[in-house]
């Protein structure tokens, strides 16, 4: 149903060990993500701790889902900063969706550090019984 496109992903984990580079500010981080059916709906959760929801970006062209988020700094002039562990700035991940999703009616909840997204399965993917009539040619000749 869906498809990684993010193949550098391991390459960025492996240079923020030897580099140190995971608390910047600008470069984007992936977003952790289960996926799975439940009957018609499928299902998309990612792991996005510490973030509003006003912060969380959702965006669909084609079959194309784009999520970001954004994870500031806290701006208190009396917060004086002793350890920072926990990444800051873009969080995005993008996903390809297969054409028997239907992208149009995409539902999004944020509860707990985790965005869920359900997105239907679309009715032309869905399976169906299709009858076989009995051709006119056949019935002209039984009569």
């Amino acid at each position: 149903m869906l498809m990684r496109t993010d193949p550098f992903r391991e390459l960025d984990r492996i240079a923020e060990q030897f580099l140190g580079t995971s608390g910047t500010w600008s470069r984007p981080t992936a977003m952790p993500m289960d996926a799975h059916r439940e009957g018609d709906v499928y299902v998309i959760e990612l792991d996005i701790p510490g973030v509003s929801p006003d912060a969380i970006d959702i965006d669909v062209e084609k079959n194309m889902l784009t999520v970001q988020a954004e994870r500031r700094p806290s701006t208190s002039d009396d917060v004086r900063m002793e350890l920072s562990e926990r990444p800051l700035g873009v969080f995005s991940r993008r996903v390809m969706l297969a054409d028997t999703l239907d992208t149009e009616n995409i539902e999004a909840e944020y509860d707990a550090g985790v965005l869920t997204l359900r997105i239907p399965i679309a009715e032309r993917a869905k399976p169906r019984k299709i009858v076989v009539g009995e051709s006119s040619r056949r019935k002209e000749l039984s009569a």
